[in-house]
């Protein structure tokens, strides 16, 4: 895969936003600007725009993000998106993987090239969770299967230990931390191939003490503080993406944000 880009554009949910890598003051950061970053140390020109919103499913980044990104001209773009449908009551695995499909192959068409990247295992970052690891794996199967079928480099987060580690995970142990979107995006940058990356990204780093017992105790106010929100809003069939903006719906120069060292926001 070349190395050598222009225009890229970020297209996904609330990991690819960013969400709990920095808060509403400083702005929000995660892998997609992360790696945007080290595409610039490359592509010093390099234009990028993040059009991932909290919340969203598969069908909204065919339906609305896809258009939005076409009309940008990226010959860049990263597409992770399934996990909103998979956590939901009416979940459609075979749609969610059409509309997955569908979003690679226009980019593709587009003369794009794209990346994605399977889910890390839900029973590992989250133990009370584990009854939807059928789930997550067989939406990985069907993720691997997209990838291979249009040669798209594929980063994969299942299997690995560092999922385990309550580290890489921010308070409510489904967004990544800043550790976490930090790995994310040097593994991002070492299947793409770019200067300087390779395979440490997702060795595991040493334990803290305690790290078991503080696991433990952050799985009982994980329960208490966003099981039952959570349950509601899936039961009610809310969707937080509907009132919801993407943070850089335009194509800015990367360098600046490199320069100033800040999160690549607006």
């Amino acid at each position: 895969m070349t190395t050598r880009f222009s225009r890229f554009v970020a297209l996904g949910d609330s990991q690819t936003e960013g969400l709990n890598d920095g808060d509403e003051t400083t702005g929000v950061r995660g892998w997609a600007d992360r790696l945007a970053e080290k595409l610039a140390e490359v592509n010093p020109d390099l234009l990028y725009a993040n059009l991932a919103i909290s919340g969203c499913r598969a069908r909204h980044v065919r339906t609305t993000q896809l258009d939005a990104a076409l009309a940008l001209e990226p010959d860049l773009a990263t597409v992770v998106v399934g996990m909103n449908d998979m956590l939901r009551h009416d979940y459609d695995p075979e749609q969610t993987a059409r509309d997955i499909e569908d979003t690679i192959v226009a980019l593709q068409a587009a003369g794009a090239h794209v990346v994605t990247m399977t889910f890390p295992d839900i029973d590992q970052m989250l133990p009370v969770m584990r009854w939807l690891a059928p789930r997550q794996r067989a939406l990985n199967v069907r993720v691997r299967e997209i990838a291979a079928r249009h040669e798209v480099p594929l980063l994969e987060l299942s299997g690995l230990a560092m999922v385990a580690d309550p580290r890489m995970w921010s308070h409510d142990r489904i967004h990544g931390s800043t550790e976490g979107h930090t790995r994310i995006a040097a593994g991002a940058a070492y299947v793409m191939g770019l200067p300087g990356a390779d395979p440490s990204w997702s060795d595991v780093p040493p334990p803290n003490r305690g790290a078991v017992w503080k696991a433990a105790a952050r799985d009982v106010r994980w329960v208490a503080t966003f099981m039952a929100p959570w349950l509601t809003r899936q039961l009610l069939g809310r969707n937080a993406q509907e009132a919801r903006t993407p943070k850089r719906p335009t194509l800015l120069p990367v360098r600046a944000d490199v320069t100033a060292n800040r999160p690549a926001g607006p």
